[in-house]
């Protein structure tokens, strides 16, 4: 049987041919792939010339090309477009992938070849991203066991098999969960208080699902999101925030409390194997925090600075409930609702006086704006490019002279098989071999609401900021400019990855950009001045909750990773003791985040939650420099750009500080967040 995978690809760019490739092509696809591999790596340990940069490091680095492509684009789909096949297949691959991984890792003669070129590193006159990819390459291997023992290596074998399928189902659990509800409204009367576009949406999904005069809202962003913040039925509100937070706690199949004790579990014992007191220590010794007491120390301050804040902001808007509508005791499905009507009375403005100047297509019409102001870059939609699901977008990317840049796949609704939330990753990363330069194949996928029949969709603004989000994010790997493929885009240090998308959410608030896109969708006119101050304005509204939210997930991920936690026996009460200090509002009883915490359980962000406050430090004190010398500033957004194509070739302080003049100071992001009070 003729595999596509394993063929030249006959397509613009050598994108993925998605048509072309079925379910059953993945395993035979990777595990052909594996083989190449090995039999590259193979030929790394019996070249008998002296080990040097060329022969050894750079060779390796190059081994895995395809069976690197071939995976990527198999776990994208597994997030974006997954169904049981595919989730069946990824049970089966990942511990193949993990085995190889392993393979390579734990391979003694090659680990001897990478020692004696780290041994002479200093007298090779090598340059600073050679640098980097040996001294990444020495501590990968070293950190991953190339000096345990036989047995020891075997133990790790063993814990990377079952940590690898674990997480895979702590996701498949927690999708299954969140497809698994639906509340079902008959009644019309319980739609007060709900935009219309949200109705609209709900009546959609019920014809979909065959049911006639209904509305159906599920636990999908777009569906949820809407209805937590207007249905004034205080118990509908309730029902919904408590299935959202029980997805992944109930008593069922899906239920991932011993999946978060495995892992934890897991990850320790690892951890201690590799020498390394608990998981959080390990990790961060790749990081720029450095070391957990650093992060501890991090979150503690700045809890300190916005817990007055927080409670401040639960105390007015549990007033204003008590005096809107006479409620006494203010629960967690009431706090969006109450802080939405009193954004609305405070600043006159929210979601459904903005939405209408955010249509989808102008918003993504403004990010590519921007992103050409500042970098010169151009977006040209290709209906030629193959994709994965009719609802992907295509472009090719070009630079400021016409030359192709990247491929950008852009994938914007909800649907069966694709995970909640929104992210960026990639195809294929940026890389030079052979005198050419492969260039980038990036992706960003959102859960926007769909248009309707009768509307087109529009975002709120804190969508609109996602886009910008995950559009910066995606700069970083269309911007690439390595020679490496390990070193390029986003492969820089997890707390350092957040910092181009969040400064980019920055735009968003200024006028100078916002007349790129913001515009009413029926009438053409621009976002009223008067509209851009009160957004201005607004911008630190429940800034101290919202900091204090933030703070107690990376409690919570240091809770569960920065300890010894084998003595735990509940998740529920480790992780009540953990958000303590954090708790502004009491939980839902029955309710648990870290049963469906994908970002730390499934995702990178194990001992690395933190890295987004972390990170808004830095893009907050990166941006006054926009402020200063200009938004659209030509030198500052070269230099800026010269930060973003350099990806991970350099140290990311020795970036910031090239791009800043120093090093970051937290004060630029509490004057921001509005915390910034005189001691």
């Amino acid at each position: 049987m003729s595999n596509p995978l394993l063929e030249s690809f006959n397509t613009p760019f050598d994108t993925m041919p998605f048509p072309l490739v079925k379910p059953e092509h993945y395993l035979p696809a990777i595990e052909n792939a594996i083989e190449e591999a090995k039999a590259n790596v193979d030929e790394v340990v019996s070249d008998h010339s002296e080990p040097n940069f060329e022969n050894t490091i750079a060779r390796l680095e190059f081994a895995s090309l395809r069976l690197n492509m071939i995976a990527e684009c198999f776990f994208n789909l597994n997030s974006a477009e997954t169904n049981d096949t595919i989730q069946k297949l990824a049970r089966e691959i990942s511990p193949k992938l993990t085995a190889f991984g392993n393979d390579i890792l734990l391979n003694e003669e090659l680990f001897e070849r990478i020692q004696k070129v780290w041994n002479k590193r200093d007298e090779m006159k090598l340059n600073p991203e050679e640098t980097m990819l040996l001294e990444k390459t020495y501590k990968s291997f070293v950190r991953n066991g190339a000096n345990l023992s036989s047995e020891k290596k075997e133990k790790l074998r063993e814990l990377d098999r079952e940590i690898a399928t674990t997480t895979l189902q702590f996701g498949e659990n927690v999708l299954a969960e969140t497809h698994d509800f639906t509340l079902v409204i008959e009644n019309e009367a319980d739609l007060a208080g709900l935009p219309d576009a949200s109705i609209e949406s709900a009546a959609e999904e019920a014809e979909q699902r065959g049911m006639k005069d209904k509305w159906v809202f599920t636990l999908d962003f777009p569906s949820y999101v809407p209805f937590i913040t207007y249905a004034k039925n205080r118990e509908l509100r309730k029902e919904m925030a408590t299935a959202y937070g029980k997805r992944a706690f109930r008593d069922n199949d899906h239920n991932n409390e011993e999946t978060v004790l495995r892992i934890a579990n897991l990850r320790h014992e690892r951890a201690n194997l590799l020498g390394f007191p608990t998981h959080a220590a390990f990790i961060l010794e790749e990081r720029m925090a450095e070391k957990p007491e650093k992060v501890e120390e991090f979150l503690q301050d700045l809890l300190k600075k916005a817990l007055p804040a927080a409670k401040n902001d639960v105390q007015e808007v549990a007033e204003f409930a008590k005096k809107l509508d006479g409620v006494e005791d203010l629960k967690r499905w009431d706090f969006a609702y109450y802080a939405e009507k009193l954004k609305k009375e405070r600043f006159g403005i929210d979601d459904e006086t903005l939405k209408p100047f955010f249509k989808l297509e102008n918003v993504i019409d403004g990010v590519f704006k921007t992103a050409n102001r500042l970098y010169g870059i151009s977006f040209v939609e290709r209906n030629d490019i193959p994709k994965y699901h009719p609802d992907v977008i295509t472009y090719e990317v070009v630079d400021e002279n016409g030359d192709f840049l990247s491929v950008l796949y852009a994938d914007f609704f909800p649907r069966k098989g694709k995970r909640n939330g929104a992210w960026k990753t990639s195809y294929r990363s940026q890389f030079r071999l052979k005198g050419k330069d492969h260039r980038p194949h990036i992706s960003i996928v959102c859960n926007f609401t769909k248009p309707t029949s009768s509307k087109p969709s529009l975002l709120t603004f804190n969508e609109v900021t996602t886009l910008f989000h995950e559009f910066g994010h995606a700069l970083h790997g269309m911007l690439a400019d390595s020679t490496y493929p390990g070193l390029s885009g986003t492969s820089v240090y997890w707390d350092f990855v957040e910092l181009p998308s969040q400064i980019f959410e920055n735009w968003c608030y200024e006028k100078e950009c916002l007349d790129l896109f913001a515009k009413h969708y029926e009438t053409g006119e621009r976002i009223p001045m008067e509209l851009v101050e009160k957004l201005k304005d607004s911008s630190t509204f429940l800034e101290g909750y919202q900091t204090v939210r933030q703070l107690g997930f990376g409690l919570l991920d240091m809770a569960w990773h920065n300890i010894d936690p084998r003595g735990v026996r509940n998740v529920s009460e480790h992780e009540d003791k953990a958000l303590e200090p954090a708790q502004v509002i009491e939980k839902i009883p029955g309710t648990n985040i870290s049963c469906s915490f994908g970002h730390i359980f499934q995702g990178g962000y194990s001992a690395g939650y933190y890295s987004y406050k972390w990170a808004e430090v830095l893009d907050a004190d990166a941006f006054e420099r926009f402020v200063e010398e200009g938004i659209f500033n030509p030198k500052v957004a070269a230099d800026f750009r010269r930060l973003l194509s350099s990806g991970g070739t350099r140290h990311p302080m020795e970036l910031f500080v090239e791009f800043r003049g120093r090093e970051p100071k937290p004060e630029a992001l509490l004057k921001r967040a509005g915390l910034l009070v005189a001691e």
